[in-house]
């Protein structure tokens, strides 16, 4: 006699599973997220179910640390920002996850890269699960890339996917769009269900590390701007990229949250045009394109994204406010972080915020997450309370301790360096470390640079230079 199967109730935000219905996901925290599924749909619904059972398990050979080792094959895409983010190209037989809004890019450049591989010479795959095959030319007519020799199909079953990229020479990329909706026959759910994510995700993975064909999934962003479906897959994958912009601005940034085979910290940027996407090779020049140099409240950012340094500038507001409670709004940064930067001004720089509204935002939609803007934003800060523009040739960039006190940051040369390719002359920066094996000589900076220990130094520099002015 079959052994009955009974049903169970996966959430489709976190992936948890329960025995019975829920309104509430007790992970996760969703509402209304519960669906019942079939029993049938096991985790062992796979290969593994297909195996023969085994009494004894077989002795395979372990192997030490030490041994020969090989740089993972690659194969470049054709663009720059892409393949800095990737690590140098696709690796041979990766997964790829590939997040951000609707109509932010995604399709646009992934058309982009794959018409450049199958340009080169590459075979490649482009499976569209979402638009028909006529819909995805159109597009690539747009771009100009309609005589690219791109292999095209709109399907939706993964074992007919796989069983058409294995006829002839595997492919060197294959782009699924999108995972939501894929479905498999081993499980008994309706595409775009958490099981079903999963199974077919598992399937993709498998005919990728047996054909060496590097895939892209292409996966839904939620509200809050996960990746929609569930966290397993992006444990499942060997890379996740987010395609991050405002829809209101013309430029792009694709960063990597997870990458088995590169860093985890680059970032490549992009800009819309009618052409399709187009690389940015110096991103700086871009986020300070069009600043009011003599507005007060505005400082210039040098920052970091991986190895690349970067200038961002940072816009603050600080107004006297008519409510009980004054707000506190950010864009493009930590809102604990501004928290905490204003209580240290109040604490210990001796200015009075708790009145005043105070509005932060990092132009041109980048997300800043380093705290070595924490002196970039106090001097915006401080600038739009006195009303004393800062000096328009001049760089900010510093970590703020609860105490007041600027420590030091990383990779401080390559933070000038930029600086003063783009024409800056001076900078505002912690104090330098001591290295005691370098003894007291000191590396030459490209610029010239004020180095403060406390917050207090900033505050009186600006309150003296307003002083100078009047």
């Amino acid at each position: 006699m079959a052994k009955q199967r009974h049903p169970s109730f996966v959430c489709q935000e976190c992936g948890a599973v329960y025995n019975r219905w829920k309104g509430k996901c007790e992970a996760c925290g969703g509402w209304n997220t519960i669906v019942e599924e079939s029993g049938s749909a096991s985790p062992m619904a796979g290969p593994a179910a297909t195996r023969p059972s085994r009494a004894k398990g077989r002795i395979f050979p372990l192997e030490g640390l030490s041994g020969e080792t090989k740089e993972a094959p690659r194969t470049p895409s054709g663009i720059a920002e892409l393949d800095r983010v990737t690590g140098g190209g696709f690796v041979h037989g990766s997964i790829i996850l590939l997040g951000g809004d609707p109509g932010i890019g995604k399709s646009t450049l992934l058309m982009q890269a794959s018409a450049a591989l199958a340009n080169r010479g590459e075979r490649v795959a482009y499976i569209s699960g979402e638009e028909a095959v006529a819909q995805v030319r159109l597009r690539a007519e747009r771009l100009g890339l309609g005589q690219a020799p791109v292999e095209l199909a709109s399907e939706t079953n993964v074992e007919d996917i796989i069983a058409t990229l294995s006829q002839g020479r595997p492919p060197a990329l294959a782009i699924i769009d999108s995972i939501q909706t894929m479905w498999t026959e081993t499980v008994e759910s309706a595409p775009g269900t958490v099981t079903q994510v999963r199974g077919s995700a598992q399937a993709l993975i498998r005919f990728a590390k047996t054909t060496g064909t590097a895939v892209i999934l292409v996966g839904h962003v939620t509200k809050d701007g996960q990746i929609a479906g569930p966290r397993v897959v992006e444990h499942m994958v060997d890379a996740v990229v987010s395609f991050e912009g405002d829809t209101g601005h013309h430029f792009r940034i694709l960063r990597a949250v997870k990458n088995r085979f590169g860093p985890t910290d680059e970032i490549g940027v992009f800009e819309m045009s009618d052409q399709g996407l187009r690389e940015v090779p110096n991103p700086s020049e871009l986020f300070l394109a069009g600043r009011d140099m003599a507005t007060a409240g505005t400082a210039v950012f040098a920052g970091m994204e991986g190895t690349r340094p970067l200038l961002v500038e940072i816009q603050a507001l600080v107004a006297p406010s008519s409510l009980g409670t004054p707000r506190r709004a950010v864009v493009g940064w930590d809102q604990s972080r501004l928290s905490m930067v204003l209580a240290v001004l109040e604490a210990h720089g001796g200015l009075k915020l708790g009145m005043h509204d105070v509005y932060l935002n990092v132009a041109g939609g980048l997300r800043i997450t380093e705290p070595a803007a924490d002196l970039a934003a106090a001097a915006a800060l401080v600038s739009s309370l006195s009303g004393n523009a800062l000096p328009p040739d001049t760089v900010y960039f510093g970590e703020m301790g609860l105490s007041g006190a600027i420590r030091p940051v990383a990779q401080e040369q390559a933070r000038l360096k930029e600086a003063a390719k783009l024409g800056f002359s001076s900078a505002v920066s912690p104090q330098p470390r001591i290295d005691k094996s370098k003894g007291s000589k000191s590396e030459r900076l490209p610029l010239a640079t004020s180095s403060i220990g406390h917050i207090t130094d900033l505050v009186a520099g600006i309150a003296a230079r307003r002083r100078k002015a009047s």
